[in-house]
């Protein structure tokens, strides 16, 4: 594994732009250090959790319960026909008291917020802790557990991450190692998202023998209070929090053009597989070609033989188009 590169907070701000559409992860120190929660969480743990549980509602929220013996590792059950963890209701304050009272036992339970809508959640959160960095239609959220171990996944927005209280532990593979990371089900997933089957703990190479290649190409970066983390879309990464109260948050960022009328890219995977999967070799290479040109290698000007007012999906892709494309799937679906 190598050190993800760094920057500090100046130089990241130097430059935004360039370091949140890079294709690279980095590491920014300190971003965050000037926020209310982050200096509370250096100076008290018990003055953060009062802070937090100050500000947060009442609503329920639902979080992950994790047997001690599974330290923290959020996976499936033996079976891998359902998972280690059970899923719990309670509010955001029952959760921080339920935290301070794991901080007492010599073996905890472990117990994983995650996800968590921050506006809906911590509404003064965001107004207290300002980000003072201008993202495209960011999305907040709030991660919180005493300890957890996340396994490699990948997102597609982008995403800035930020400590706030507690150690994570941050490993990261590049895009192309998917066939070396040993990807579970895509239909049965934790918390939405595939999953390498891989513990990076303790890897087992006679099962996993491809692992060896991920591990060459990985990143590995240990982030303390007030420091943040830029993953680029697609990355694949996994999250340890590390002993304690660790909380997180993050800001996913979508470029503005891409933001609302354009599907979810994992449901276009399962419909291609319902599609396109069992079809014969030289269907598939047909299909294939077909994809190539429409979509992954389209060059605009290979429709200039169309006149523009003909070319409809052919088109940059807007609200209208999208909504247009969306209703057809509808149909052709039924």
């Amino acid at each position: 594994m190598q050190s993800l590169p760094e920057l500090t907070c100046d130089a990241f701000k130097q430059n935004i732009n360039h370091h949140i559409k890079t294709a690279s992860p980095i590491v920014v120190r300190g971003l965050v250090d000037h926020w209310p929660a982050v200096l509370q969480a250096k100076t008290s743990q018990a003055g953060f959790v009062d802070l937090m549980t100050r500000q947060a509602t009442s609503k329920p929220l639902t979080a992950f319960s994790i047997a001690a013996e599974h330290e923290g590792r959020i996976f499936y059950n033996d079976r891998f026909d359902g998972f280690n963890f059970s899923r719990v209701q309670l509010t955001l304050q029952a959760a921080l008291a339920q935290f301070d009272a794991l901080a007492q036992q010599t073996l905890p339970d472990n117990l994983y917020i995650g996800s968590t809508n921050v506006d809906h959640w911590l509404p003064e959160f965001g107004k207290a802790n300002v980000l003072n960095i201008d993202l495209p239609n960011p999305t907040v959220s709030l991660w919180m557990s005493n300890h957890s171990v996340v396994a490699p996944h990948f997102d597609f927005p982008g995403n800035l991450a930020c400590v706030v209280s507690g150690t994570r532990q941050f490993t990261l593979f590049p895009p192309d190692q998917l066939p070396n990371l040993y990807i579970g089900p895509l239909d049965l997933t934790p918390a939405g998202q595939p999953i390498s089957l891989v513990d990076l703990k303790h890897p087992d190479l006679k099962r996993f023998p491809r692992f060896k290649i991920a591990e060459a190409t990985g990143f590995t970066a240990l982030l303390g209070p007030g420091d943040a983390i830029v993953i680029p879309s697609m990355w694949w990464h996994q999250v340890e929090a590390i002993g304690g109260l660790n909380t997180l948050i993050n800001y996913w960022f979508q470029d503005p053009a891409n933001a609302h009328h354009h599907g979810p890219p994992l449901a276009a995977l399962q419909h291609a597989m319902l599609a396109f999967k069992d079809l014969e070799p030289k269907q598939k290479q047909a299909w294939q070609a077909l994809l190539d040109y429409y979509v992954f290698n389209q060059d605009p000007a290979q429709f200039d033989h169309i006149p523009q007012a003909a070319r409809g999906i052919l088109n940059p892709i807007n609200q209208r188009l999208g909504q247009t494309i969306r209703s057809t799937i509808r149909r052709l679906l039924r």
